[in-house]
């Protein structure tokens, strides 16, 4: 397979999925900015639990997307979703007429802002179930899980969203289309309402020490995240809320992406992942306490770290 792919932000997730597909025989292109010197000298290094370790060398390592010397196929955005980040014109200056935008991004109600800066192109939601760490610059540590859920947002004629499934796949990625990839976002919070937070309220405990210790609160603001996504029009299995407890329980111990961005001091995504959840609930006139106590102290906690 070929086909050519611009990564914008490649840090543990866009770099591990721009390696699978670099293994698939895609043309891939990174922007980096924090790595950028270590990538562009020595590529990536990908220790893998199940997939093995490998390097993977970008055929272009940018600061940014207008760098870019070439037409892609796709463009895959990896930021994370946090105040300050312009995900709009992040991207606008690597694409071209014919380029499709895939994201892979936490969080959900976070796709009207692409929609509406780019309605006449074809734009794919995904969401990766993955633990995976970037561990030194250029080195990410893949540990558990690795499931990659795309679909589409807009129409897709040409089957763009599947293709991109294909070449993930034969890079030796788990990779599915999701039917109602907003229903997927809401799946995906069911997980990361409860623990992403909590590691940083817990003072940095890993998932199964939290789950050991609160389950049954971590389950109840599970079930709140469900309600909102049912009365949005998206219900989920009825069995999500135990699937994703006994995979935690199977996890290795693992540090959330939250943890390690307050570990290291960036930005978190509170908005994304409690935020947004919250003013769904109250558009929708749902009550949802835990929720709302854990975005309350993720704020309290923001605030304090902006005046230390």
């Amino acid at each position: 397979m070929n086909g050519k792919i611009l990564i914008v932000g490649a840090g543990a997730i866009g770099g591990f999925y721009g390696a699978l597909l670099a293994r698939a025989g895609a043309e891939v292109s990174v922007v980096c900015r924090s790595d950028y010197d270590y990538v562009s000298r020595h590529g990536f290094q990908i220790d893998s639990h199940e997939l093995g370790c490998w390097q993977f060398r970008p055929a272009q390592v940018l600061r940014q997307a207008c760098e870019y010397q070439d037409s892609a196929d796709y463009l895959i955005l990896c930021s994370k979703v946090v105040a300050g980040i312009d995900r709009v014109n992040l991207i606008r200056a690597g694409l071209t007429a014919e380029t499709a935008i895939a994201f892979i991004q936490n969080g959900v109600d976070i796709e009207s802002e692409l929609l509406a800066a780019f309605p006449d192109r074809v734009l794919i939601s995904g969401l990766a179930y993955i633990c995976c760490n970037r561990v030194a610059p250029g080195h990410i540590k893949h540990l558990a899980y690795g499931k990659l859920t795309l679909g589409a947002l807009t129409p897709d004629d040409a089957g763009l969203s599947q293709r991109l499934r294909d070449l993930c796949a034969a890079g030796g990625g788990d990779c599915e289309i999701s039917r109602d990839i907003v229903a997927s976002r809401w799946q995906k919070c069911v997980w990361n309402a409860p623990f992403n937070p909590l590691s940083v309220l817990s003072g940095g405990l890993a998932t199964q020490a939290i789950l050991q210790s609160q389950e049954g609160f971590v389950r109840d603001i599970m079930h709140e995240i469900c309600r909102i996504a049912a009365a949005s029009g998206h219900p989920l299995p009825y069995d999500t809320v135990e699937l994703n407890i006994e995979r935690t329980r199977h996890m290795p111990p693992y540090k959330t992406s939250m943890l390690l961005d307050f570990e290291q001091g960036r930005p978190m995504e509170t908005e994304a992942i409690l935020g947004n959840a919250v003013r769904a609930a109250q558009r929708l006139n749902l009550e949802c306490p835990r929720l709302q106590s854990l975005y309350a102290l993720m704020r309290l906690r923001e605030l304090q770290i902006s005046q230390s």
